[in-house]
């Protein structure tokens, strides 16, 4: 119980926050990077299929494998870590780091110049599926210790 557990609290006279528990943070970190790999890879998919080349969403899982092991894995161990240092109650917005949330922003709109660079479709497509099977890989690391994490009623 308690993975869905959302609570608004205030502490001092005007602080209002989404609070929750570390398992529903630790949940949030690793639905989130799945939901985000799941969406780039099927963009990427479209666009290698309106291009007529989904056979390159081959070279696009593989060159999105190394930069899951090789820079996302890190990532995410380094954000396990920060989330380690959390306490049930913090903000659920403390689920990545404002860094991390800044990357986020940057990379929303590296995704916007992308799609509307005039490059072509298959390399739109093979950049996206990379980068989502990238991050899909990786969460793999946040969903283990997710899965893991006790549960309020085991303690």
């Amino acid at each position: 119980m308690g993975l869905f557990i959302l609570t608004f609290s205030h502490r001092g006279d005007q602080t209002v926050k989404p609070s929750a528990s570390l398992r529903t943070h630790h949940f949030v970190a690793a639905a989130v990077w799945s939901l985000v790999g799941i969406s780039l890879m099927i963009r990427g998919g479209l666009f290698l299929h309106a291009a007529g080349r989904v056979w390159l969403m081959i070279p696009a899982l593989v060159a999105g494998t190394a930069k899951s092991l090789y820079l996302l894995d890190k990532t995410a161990r380094k954000n396990l870590l920060r989330l380690a240092g959390k306490e049930d109650g913090d903000c659920l917005g403390g689920v990545y780091s404002i860094r991390m949330w800044g990357m986020v922003a940057l990379m929303i709109g590296m995704g916007w110049l992308l799609r509307h660079s005039g490059l072509p479709a298959e390399v739109v497509g093979v950049i996206y599926g990379a980068i989502g099977w990238a991050l899909l890989l990786s969460s793999r690391l946040v969903w283990q210790r997710a899965a893991a994490w006790p549960s309020a009623g085991s303690k």
